[in-house]
């Protein structure tokens, strides 16, 4: 039996007051001031590297054109910048085009998980790109420690297979970077950002990599 008399039932609970928004609200603020100047320090800074972006682009462009494959892969929020990469070129990022072979092994749950309980983790991607590569093939691999022992297994097939094997990775120096071709290192060490970088180099080669087999397509259409 409730204690409490029906007076006092009765008296509302005092409404909570707007120190805990503006809390957020300054939070938001200073964020987002400390993540423009994060951003534009970086960016600067990639603009450096950028004759290293327009390798990976060269080598997108060759392999996509010639009738061969790009293999996305990544763990966490990097297999997610994986299947967004192959989304946007399946898809279209800008422009009506063709769809174009790239394809995320990060997606297929049935065999994640049929590799991982039968052979373990580590060899989720090997498995798919030993399956799947083939000479002239590409391998894309993102992440931001570099030291991913399925990443690094799935490189050392890709290379099994003759594939060119492409990287982006943060600016610390990895294990996986040594099997790469071509290594994209964004100028940042912190996760979240070199993330953020990594979308922002997506987007890129995405819009490069589309611009020029669209104004193929064209030519041969003429």
């Amino acid at each position: 039996m409730s204690i409490v008399s029906k007076d006092e039932q009765t008296v509302p609970m005092p409404p909570i007051g707007p120190v805990a928004v503006m809390d957020y609200h300054t939070a938001i603020v200073n964020a987002l001031a400390c993540r423009r100047s994060t951003l534009d320090v970086a960016l600067t800074q990639l603009t450096t590297r950028a004759m290293v972006l327009t390798e990976v682009a060269t080598l997108l462009v060759r392999a996509l054109r010639t009738g061969h494959k790009v293999l996305t892969v990544g763990n966490g929020g990097a297999a997610a910048q994986a299947q967004h990469f192959a989304a946007e070129l399946v898809g279209r990022f800008k422009r009506e085009r063709a769809p174009y072979a790239v394809l995320s092994l990060t997606t297929d749950t049935s065999i994640i998980t049929a590799v991982a309980n039968d052979y373990g983790y580590h060899d989720v991607f090997e498995r798919q790109v030993l399956a799947l590569g083939r000479s002239g093939d590409l391998l894309l691999a993102f992440s931001t420690s570099g030291e991913s022992e399925n990443l690094i297994r799935a490189a050392t097939a890709a290379q099994r297979s003759l594939m060119a094997v492409i990287v982006l990775t943060s600016d610390r120096p990895n294990r996986l970077e040594c099997l790469a071709d071509v290594t994209v290192r964004v100028p940042v060490i912190d996760t979240a950002v070199t993330q953020e970088l990594h979308m922002v180099v997506t987007h890129i080669l995405c819009d490069l990599v589309e611009s020029e087999l669209a104004a193929c397509e064209e030519d041969a259409d003429k």
